[in-house]
C-alpha cells in the first residue's frame, strides 16, 4: 500500500513539476527573458515565405549549400559574440578574414609552407591583433570603436600588399582544402552519431545536476521534463539529418562551425572564464571589485574575437577556391556583426550565446539564398537584413527594459 501511494506521490511530482516547467517558461518569456525564441520565430516566418515563393528553397541540396555558406561568417560571428558581451565592438573582423585568406594562398600555395603551419600562422596573427586592440583599451582607455575602425583600414592594406598586382591566388583545385570547403560531408553513419549525443548528454547532464540540487535541498527541475526535452532534441536533430541526407548530407565544413560553437557555449556556461566574461559586460567597475581580472578577460575576448575571424577567412578561402582581394570585404564584416547581434546577443553587453552566431547566421544566408532563388538582387537583401537587424535590437531593447521592470537586470 505504501508503495503504490510512493508511486502515486511520484506521478504527481512529475505533473507538477512538468507544468512548473512550462510555468517558469511563460514567466521567463513574460519578463523579458526571452532566449532564443524571438530568432526561432523570425527563421520560422522566413522559411515559410521563401518556401512558399519558391518550393527549391527547403530541397535537401539547397539546404546543404546554405550550411556550407554559413560556416565562413559564422564562425567570424562565433568572435563577435564574446566582444558584444562585454559591450565592446570590434569593427575589422571583416578585413582580418581577408588577411588570413591572404595568407594561406601566399604561405601555403607561393611559398610551399605546409597547410597546417599557414593557417595556424594566420589564427596566431589574428591573436597578436586581438591582443593590440584589447592592450589599447586596457593601457590607453582608446574606445574599441576607435581602435578597430584603424585595425579595419590598416589590415584592408595588409591584405593588398600581400596579394600583389595580381590581387588573387588560385587554390589547388584538387586540394584537401578545396575539397573540405566545397565538398566533403560527413559519414552517414557518424552524422546520425552526431545527432543522438546531445539528447543523451543534455539526459546525463540534467539528471546529474537535479541529483546535486536535490542533494543540496534546493528545488529541481522535473525528471520527465527532462525526458522529454531530451527526447524531442534527438528526434529534430535525428530528422534533420535524414533530411539532408537525401541530398549530399551534412557538410564537414558546417560540422567544424557547430563544434567551435559547442566548445565556445562549454566555456560560456561552464567555465570561471565564461561567469567572468558575464559579470564584466554587466559591470566592470563591480567585476573588478569582486577580483575579476577585467583587463585579462578583455584581452581574451578580443584574442579570440581576431583569430576565429582569421580562421573564418581560412575557411572561405577553401569555399571560394582562392584568396583574392575581395575577401573580407563587402557586408562580411556586417553580416558577422549583425548575425551575432539576430541571434540575440545583446549590444548592452552581459548576455549572449555562442548559439547566437550559429542562430543568427542560418537567418542571414536563409535571406541571401531565399532571394537569390527568386532571382532578386543583393539590394532587397541589404533592406531585408537591416529590416531584421532593427527589429532584434528594438526586441532586445524592449527584453532589457522588460527584464529590469521585473526585477531580473
Amino acid at each position: 500500500m505504501s508503495q503504490q501511494l510512493d508511486r502515486a506521490d511520484a506521478r504527481v511530482t512529475h505533473a507538477s513539476g512538468l507544468s512548473g516547467t512550462i510555468k517558469a517558461f511563460m514567466d521567463r518569456v513574460k519578463s523579458g527573458d526571452l532566449g532564443s525564441l524571438p530568432v526561432v520565430v523570425g527563421l520560422a516566418i522566413i522559411w515559410t515565405v521563401f518556401t512558399a515563393l519558391n518550393p527549391i528553397f527547403l530541397s535537401p541540396n539547397n539546404l546543404v549549400n546554405l550550411l556550407f555558406d554559413c560556416s565562413t561568417t559564422g564562425v567570424i560571428a562565433l568572435g563577435i559574440v564574446c566582444v558584444l558581451m562585454l559591450g565592446e565592438i570590434d569593427l575589422s573582423v571583416g578585413s582580418m578574414s581577408g588577411v588570413g585568406s591572404a595568407m594561406i594562398g601566399v604561405i601555403w600555395v607561393n611559398q610551399g609552407v605546409p597547410l597546417p603551419v599557414a593557417i595556424g600562422t594566420a589564427v596566431a596573427l589574428g591573436a597578436l591583433i586581438g591582443a593590440v586592440y584589447a592592450t589599447l583599451r586596457n593601457r590607453l582607455g582608446m574606445p574599441s570603436f576607435v581602435s578597430t575602425l584603424s585595425g579595419l583600414l590598416a589590415l584592408l592594406g595588409l591584405q593588398l600588399y600581400m596579394l600583389g598586382a595580381t590581387g588573387s591566388i588560385n587554390l589547388p583545385y584538387g586540394s584537401k582544402m578545396v575539397e573540405f570547403g566545397q565538398l566533403m560531408i560527413l559519414p552517414a553513419w557518424l552524422s546520425y552519431s552526431l545527432a543522438v549525443i546531445p539528447g543523451i548528454v543534455m539526459l546525463v547532464v540534467g539528471r546529474s545536476t537535479n541529483a546535486r540540487r536535490r542533494a543540496a535541498n534546493l528545488s529541481a527541475g522535473s525528471s520527465t521534463a527532462l525526458v522529454i526535452k531530451a527526447a524531442l532534441t534527438t528526434v529534430a536533430l535525428v530528422a534533420i539529418v535524414a533530411y539532408l541526407s537525401l541530398g549530399r548530407g551534412v557538410p564537414w565544413m558546417f560540422a567544424l562551425f557547430v563544434a567551435l560553437v559547442l566548445a565556445m557555449n562549454y566555456a560560456l556556461t561552464r567555465t570561471q572564464w565564461g561567469r567572468s566574461m558575464k559579470a564584466v559586460g554587466g559591470n566592470a567597475e563591480a567585476a573588478r571589485r569582486a577580483g575579476i581580472n577585467v583587463r585579462g578577460i578583455y584581452i581574451s575576448a578580443f584574442m579570440l574575437c581576431s583569430a576565429l575571424a582569421a580562421l573564418g577567412g581560412v575557411l572561405s578561402a577553401a569555399r571560394l577556391a582562392s584568396s583574392s582581394q575581395q575577401a573580407g570585404t563587402g557586408d562580411v564584416n556586417l553580416n558577422a556583426i549583425a548575425a551575432a547581434v539576430i541571434g540575440g546577443t545583446s549590444l548592452f553587453g552581459g548576455r549572449g550565446s555562442a548559439f547566437s552566431a550559429l542562430l543568427g547566421i542560418i537567418v542571414i544566408q536563409s535571406i541571401a539564398n531565399g532571394l537569390t532563388l527568386l532571382n532578386l538582387n543583393s539590394s532587397f537583401r541589404y533592406m531585408i537584413t537591416g529590416a531584421v537587424l532593427a527589429i532584434a535590437v528594438i526586441v532586445d531593447s524592449l527584453a532589457r527594459q522588460s527584464r529590469a521592470s521585473h526585477g531580473r537586470g
